[in-house]
């Protein structure tokens, strides 16, 4: 995968205004852009997350079904989840994936990184393909927020829902898939 283009930072005049929320951080900057025009911006300061696309060893993808209160609807989804400060993004996922599915993985591929959304966030998703899974007999707690449910599909299945936008996917999974079948051949 190639990696993320070389930042081409913008000068910051001021911060005239900044909320600090459960995970992120709202900012209104003053900057002048690499361009030369000056202006005040929005943005939205992540932490950056990590996803993974796990796979079965019969070829079944672990999926969940998320309720996410911004849009008030339950969405189909890959385990993610934020990076803790200083983590990993493979140490995240791997404890993501333990929480959210039950599952343990032993052979992790990255998948590069994606910017969800370049015009208004500077998050960073990594992605990965998490193959050979173990159940885990007892998942660990996870955030009290979470409303979820592990889902087992078939690719072709997943391809369908996607196809057919009968059941809603967001973009990060559908990227993070997107990847992960051309590392697996389908």
């Amino acid at each position: 995968m190639a990696p993320l283009p070389p930042p081409e930072p913008s000068r910051l005049l001021e911060t005239t205004a900044s909320l600090d929320a459960r995970k992120l951080r709202f900012e209104v900057n003053r900057v002048v852009l690499p361009m030369g025009l000056e202006g005040t911006f929005g943005i939205i300061r992540h932490p950056g997350a990590s996803l993974a696309v796990p796979v079965l060893d019969d070829g079944r993808v672990v999926i969940l079904r998320q309720y996410r209160f911004a849009v008030a609807a339950r969405l189909l989804e890959f385990p993610a989840g934020t990076l803790d400060e200083g983590e990993d993004p493979l140490t995240t996922m791997e404890r993501e994936l333990q929480e959210e599915a039950g599952y343990s993985a032993s052979r992790w591929d990255p998948l590069g990184a994606m910017l969800p959304c370049p015009g208004y966030s500077d998050e960073v998703i990594h992605l990965f393909l998490a193959r050979g899974l173990t159940l885990l007999d007892e998942r660990p707690p996870g955030d009290d927020d979470e409303d979820m449910e592990v889902l087992l599909m078939q690719p072709a299945e997943l391809d369908a829902l996607i196809a057919s936008g009968d059941e809603p996917l967001d973009g990060k999974s559908i990227t993070a898939w997107f990847r992960a079948r051309q590392l697996l051949g389908f």
